[in-house]
């Protein structure tokens, strides 16, 4: 299996006369912790947001990552993120993808939390960013209830 080679966050539409076949496993990949990739996905399936990719877990439930458009980790600043650029390189959808481990170890076993399929390509950064945003303020402010 392919390991992912990058991070990053939106897709653009392929070129007329593309090969969509090759543009299918083009894309950058965010990660961010789990509680705040969850928090995300809520805000942007509960917004109605236009664009939400698949969106995938590492084996231990610590991070989730959201494919975007390749590109995306050039310009990527999110603090408590992280883009990883693939260029097309790594896993191909809709295969079951391996997440290295942080510490350049053995990849672990991930799975889908939103699959290829049953959503967009990748998910917009820009909308992206504002959810995972808003997730950080609703954490913080959750935290400081207790």
């Amino acid at each position: 299996m392919s390991e992912i080679g990058s991070q990053s966050a939106a897709r653009p539409a392929p070129a007329p006369g593309a090969d969509a076949e090759s543009a299918a496993g083009a894309w950058d990949l965010v990660t961010v912790p789990v509680r705040q990739g969850l928090e995300a996905v809520d805000i942007l399936r509960r917004t109605g947001a236009p664009a939400v990719g698949p969106v995938v877990h590492d084996g231990t439930c610590d991070t989730l990552g959201f494919l975007v458009p390749p590109g995306t980790a050039a310009a990527w600043d999110v603090p408590g993120s992280a883009c990883t650029r693939t260029s097309g390189r790594g896993l191909r959808l809709p295969e079951l993808p391996e997440l290295p481990e942080p510490a350049g170890g053995a990849p672990r076993p991930a799975g889908w939390l939103l699959p290829p399929g049953d959503t967009d390509p990748v998910t917009d950064p820009v909308v992206l960013r504002r959810a995972l945003g808003e997730a950080a303020r609703l954490i913080e402010a959750a935290d400081g209830c207790r």
